[in-house]
């Protein structure tokens, strides 16, 4: 294994002290990321400020070392993968700076959790509407480098859509300061979503101005049951055409439905796609909301609807889509877990050829997800000590990935690219819209040392 150069070693130890670690222990606990795949770190630094980023960096540079951003490491594509690099842990930089509720904008360092901004938001009535799934683990800082969503950003976007600016710290090491405080901004180019989604490779985030939402007053929620997935498509186009925006909108494939419901225990009847409708808003306007979202999903193919007008009620109808996790967990140690995305029209299209991929490779794929966005999970269930399973789980990789593209789709909702889907840019993109994304990689980090072997093919 390689090991940091002594001079590098000596400048990151008097630069960062206690934050500087190459012993055995560090670099295990900080080799492997939510993908299940582990590269072993050459150090691990853990700055407490900008400063010392922008310092790391340089030093890191001037001996030619690669860096490598980690949040929580909850990455399901291998971005924060930090194989023969300094692993740079922005755990100690996990502050909020302000809250200023009547701007609505939080200015966070990159390692607050979600989970723990949303609750500090919450006293003000306020929340940061990117909400994944991991939200209690993840952090801001990777939130903003993949560009999550979750269930709310058919409403209210991804992070992208909700951050205003940005400090970051380049390859070059220095400072950079994109975007404002304000929610319109014509001035100079748009560094700041640029930056947003790039996973690490373009700078290192060191700290953002968040845009925030009010909490809504109420929630209310429906669950519809339809004869397929051609049904339940059809019901989300109608959703989507209409001015009463859902606050969430999930879909869930039969395989998803049976797993719930055999596995989780969750109590739903038995049909060929099911939606999950919410909808927000203050109580006097509520029910109207959401009688329009009831028309809409009515249509044929549906099979049953049922209404819930509280929290409680909202609770149970949505157990079943949270009680995925387990089921999957429960018949396979294992799962390729992406996160494709189609135009809403194709979903049915997307759900026949993943459910045709799964009777020809013998192996299980659940869909389900964000239908208003057409961004669905299909998970290929599998267990990685069957060498037979492990190949064929293998093999559908690419025709699923082949699937969305001929669709009309792209690789990555909200996830990212990492190493997983990596060589899979060369099917997404033509080769000038590559060298484009090459020539900006260049003029933020010339040297190359920012998350190298992420994101974009070799040429």
């Amino acid at each position: 294994m390689s090991s940091v150069p002594a001079a590098l070693d000596a400048e990151l130890a008097d630069l960062l002290g206690a934050g500087w670690r190459s012993d055995a222990a560090a670099l295990a606990a900080h080799a492997g990321d939510g993908s299940r795949r582990t590269a072993m770190p050459l150090g691990v630094a853990t700055p407490a400020d900008r400063g010392q980023v922008a310092a790391l960096v340089r030093a890191c540079r001037r001996h030619r070392v690669a860096v490598v951003a980690r949040g929580s490491a909850t990455s399901s594509t291998g971005a924060a993968l930090a194989g023969g690099a300094v692993a740079v842990s922005f755990a100690r930089m996990a502050r909020i700076r302000e809250i200023r509720a009547d701007d609505r904008v939080a200015v966070v360092e990159p390692g607050v959790r979600n989970g723990a901004l949303q609750r500090a938001l919450a006293a003000h009535g306020l929340f940061w509407p990117p909400d994944p799934a991991s939200a209690d683990d993840c952090t801001i800082g990777g939130n903003l480098a993949c560009n999550a969503g979750g269930p709310h950003t058919v409403k209210y976007g991804a992070s992208r859509d909700n951050v205003l600016g940005l400090v970051a710290v380049t390859g070059t090491g220095d400072l950079v300061t994109v975007g404002s405080a304000t929610t319109k901004d014509a001035t100079g180019y748009d560094l700041t979503h640029l930056i947003v989604g790039s996973e690490g490779t373009l700078a290192l985030i060191v700290e953002a101005t968040l845009k925030l939402a009010p909490v809504p007053a109420a929630r209310a929620s429906l669950r519809a049951l339809y004869d397929d997935a051609t049904a339940a498509a059809a019901a989300v186009a109608r959703i989507m055409a209409q001015p009463a925006t859902p606050a969430m909108l999930e879909f869930m494939d039969a395989a998803s439905i049976r797993l719930a419901r055999e596995v989780g225990g969750a109590k739903i009847a038995e049909a060929g796609a099911l939606l999950l409708i919410e909808a927000d808003g203050d109580a006097a306007t509520l029910p109207h909301v959401l009688d329009a979202l009831e028309r809409a999903a009515r249509g044929p193919g549906l099979r049953a609807l049922e209404r819930a007008a509280d929290d409680a009620a909202s609770a149970r109808l949505w157990a079943a889509r949270k009680a995925l996790s387990h089921a999957q967990r429960a018949i396979a140690p294992a799962k390729l877990n992406e996160d494709v995305v189609v135009p809403v029209s194709r979903i049915p299209e997307l759900v026949a050829g993943i459910e045709a991929l799964a009777r020809e490779f013998d192996i299980p794929i659940v869909a389900f997800g964000h239908a208003g966005n057409g961004n669905l999970h299909a998970n290929i269930l599998y267990d990685p000590d069957d060498t037979g399973q492990d190949a064929r789980a293998r093999a559908a990789l690419p025709r699923l990935f082949a699937l969305t593209l001929a669709l009309g789709g792209t690789l990555s909702g909200e996830h990212g690219i990492g190493t997983a889907k990596r060589e899979f840019m060369r099917d997404a993109f033509d080769a000038p819209t590559l060298a484009a994304m090459r020539a900006v990689k260049a003029a933020l980090d010339p040297d190359g040392i920012l998350n190298p072997g992420k994101v974009l093919p070799e040429p």
